[in-house]
């Protein structure tokens, strides 16, 4: 949809791709394993997890509070656990990117469907077998761990 990429092209080849690392800015593995890396030796990086989010929003806000040095009231709390639902933020022009000109929202919104787990509905079989045995090869000295369930 961002009109500064070229053409995702179909899911098959654009899968293809992004396991090469053949990405505009790169490997998507070489990224979070970077960063992930970077956070084991300097601590002004926080991780937040979507699923964590999704599983339980007031113990992740209570995380990223005690993270930034912050105390919120639990009136404050429940107001920023409102402000983050998933459907709140995508109906939100601050945080769905609606404004921004580089973004063709005829081919897609920019923020999808905040299920958990619909990956399983775009993988085939095939493509989920190969992802899982590139992903193991990448990710295999990284201590970082994903969930794909709640």
């Amino acid at each position: 949809m961002t009109t500064l990429h070229p053409e995702p092209g179909d899911w098959s080849n654009y899968l293809q791709r992004f396991i090469e690392g053949k990405m505009v800015f790169g490997s998507w593995f070489d990224h979070v394993n970077g960063w992930w890396e970077k956070k084991q030796t300097y601590s002004n990086i926080h991780y937040m997890f979507y699923e964590d989010l999704i599983e339980d929003t007031g113990r992740e806000i209570d995380k990223l509070c005690c993270f930034l040095g912050l105390s919120p009231s639990a009136e404050e709390k429940e107001i920023i656990i409102g402000k983050v639902l998933f459907d709140v933020m995508k109906n939100d022009n601050m945080v769905n990117r609606s404004t921004v000109k580089e973004l063709d929202f005829t081919k897609s919104s920019f923020m999808r469907k905040g299920k958990v787990g619909d990956w399983k509905n775009h993988f085939t079989v095939a493509q989920d077998e190969k992802f899982d045995e590139n992903y193991k090869q990448k990710m295999k000295n990284s201590t970082l761990q994903f969930r794909t369930e709640v």
